[in-house]
């Protein structure tokens, strides 16, 4: 899917970096056909000297030399760094946006030009190879467009398609913010466990390993939640007591709740970046 397309990265942070070692290590792309700029000279070693890849402080080198172009910059200067490099950008190129919570609207109203634009939002494990990733699609994509993102973002994890405007605030809520959840749950079940005497050291080793292992069971057996917790909870045990005081304590209730508070301040974060993003814009020109 990949091959012979030369990928640009402009932003060789941590995400820049993660999206880069996805790619080589699971060769889905070759070193020599990776570009990377940043401002910071020893990142851009360091990158260099991990993956064999090529590396710029020229953002526009970048964006000229690219066929996929990934901006892996901060929201907040998404803007800038676009306009910049506004005039090396065509339809000739694929361009991916994973700054959160700019929309594509805001960035093709800002260019204003007819560009093939995709969003996506992957999250924080995307450093383990794990993320869950949204991808959304502009109005001017050409065919194949969206399997090219996919095919650079299934290297760090997996990837669904979504509705930009309608659902990219409820990823946001649900995956991009979740590992915060899923921290605090192991955090409290290793607090519990330490209540009931195990050491913390392996109090938070049986608790972390105890969700990779129940997320790993639900993600290969295909069966729904529900049908595997039946399985644990035989009558009159254990793990049905302790789902009693769960269902007492409102655990359902607060992990909806937390979901849908995460995806009303995303939209409410968007709606303040896209403003701020197309007048910081607008201004630049």
């Amino acid at each position: 899917m990949l091959t012979d397309k030369k990928i640009g990265f402009i932003g060789g942070g941590n995400m820049g970096e993660a999206l880069i070692s996805g790619l080589v290590l699971s060769k889905a792309a070759r070193p020599e056909d990776i570009i990377c700029s940043d401002i910071d000279r020893e990142q851009l070693d360091q990158v260099k000297n991990k993956y064999g890849i090529s590396v710029t402080t020229d953002n526009i080198e970048v964006a000229k030399t690219s066929d996929i172009i990934v901006y892996a910059t901060k929201p907040q200067i998404l803007g800038a760094v676009l306009n910049k490099t506004a005039e090396a950008l065509d339809m000739s190129k694929l361009i991916i946006s994973i700054a959160a919570g700019v929309p594509l609207a805001a960035i093709a109203a800002g260019l204003g030009k007819e560009l093939r634009l995709i969003r996506v939002m992957p999250n924080i494990c995307a450093f383990v190879k794990e993320s869950a990733t949204a991808i959304a699609a502009g109005e001017f994509v050409l065919e194949n467009d969206v399997e090219m993102a996919r095919a650079i973002f299934d290297s760090v994890g997996k990837t669904v398609f979504i509705e930009e405007n309608v659902l990219m605030d409820a990823f946001t809520g649900l995956s991009g913010s979740g590992p915060a959840y899923i921290f605090t749950i192991v955090d409290a079940m290793a607090d519990a466990g330490v209540k009931m005497g195990l050491s913390r050291k392996n109090a938070l080793f049986l608790s972390t390993q105890t969700v990779l292992g129940a997320a790993k069971l639900l993600m290969e057996s295909g069966e729904h939640p529900g049908q595997l917790k039946d399985r644990v909870a035989s009558p009159g045990g254990t793990a049905i007591a302790g789902i009693h005081t769960l269902e007492q304590g409102g655990l359902r209730t607060t992990l909806i709740n937390a979901v849908e508070s995460a995806t009303k301040r995303s939209k409410e974060l968007g709606d303040m970046m896209v403003k701020d993003f197309i007048a910081n814009h607008t201004n630049g020109k």
